[in-house]
């Protein structure tokens, strides 16, 4: 029964990781489709969702906890998942900020070709993705090579920063829309924060070592 029931925790935690997936996934391509509607989406029906989905698994966690007093590995595995579950609701949030910045950006002419954003919603989504993959499966092989990847969104963040100073110095009407795509390239360098914090969790559940993530000093 704790096996099943455990199971179940399992696949309402992988449905919550998808949704919060593609609503980093559309905020993103809404951007560069310039669809409003995609985003509004994103905003009035997948947030919704996704509150209703953390909620859920909240109270699952809880009644879980209350009927079968977990213990050892078990009990750590349940109170990943609620940690999790909080971790990827905080990334609905960031897709939801993404969202308004691409709201705002699409009404504008272009401050430059989006090129860096694109990859750095795509290296995020993909550890969010991986970082899921390695807790059900219990990899750490998968979990290291997540917190690695992390660099690669680093400097693709940083990449974006210094082009777009560039710009807003040599023309200040670019400043806002610059602005706006700073914020998403921070918003995604989150993503895949969080999704660094669960690959690392699944390390210390697997092997029972705490690995200290290197930005660790960074505010959440």
């Amino acid at each position: 029964m704790i096996e099943q029931k455990m199971d179940e925790l399992k696949k309402k935690l992988i449905e919550e990781a998808s949704l919060a997936e593609r609503m980093v996934s559309d905020s993103i391509k809404g951007l560069l489709d310039k669809d409003d509607k995609a985003l509004d989406e994103v905003v009035s029906e997948l947030e919704p969702r996704m509150n209703d989905l953390e909620i859920e698994i909240d109270e699952l966690c809880t009644n879980f906890i209350a009927l079968y007093e977990p213990r050892a590995g078990a009990l750590r595995t349940v109170l990943m998942i609620l940690k999790m579950n909080n971790d990827l609701e905080r990334i609905g949030d960031l897709a939801v900020n993404i969202s308004t910045s691409s709201k705002y950006l699409i009404q504008h002419p272009q401050v430059k070709p989006l090129i860096d954003i694109p990859k750095m919603a795509d290296e995020a989504t993909k550890m969010l993705r991986d970082s899921i993959d390695a807790f059900i499966n219990s990899n750490t092989q998968l979990a290291h090579e997540v917190c690695e990847r992390d660099e690669i969104v680093d400097n693709l963040r940083d990449q974006i920063l210094r082009e777009l100073i560039t710009y807003m110095t040599a023309d200040p009407s670019t400043i806002e829309r610059s602005i706006h795509l700073i914020k998403i390239s921070r918003n995604l360098e989150r993503v895949a924060d969080l999704s660094t914090n669960i690959a690392e969790d699944v390390i210390f559940m697997v092997e029972g070592r705490i690995i200290k993530h290197h930005k660790d000093e960074k505010q959440a």
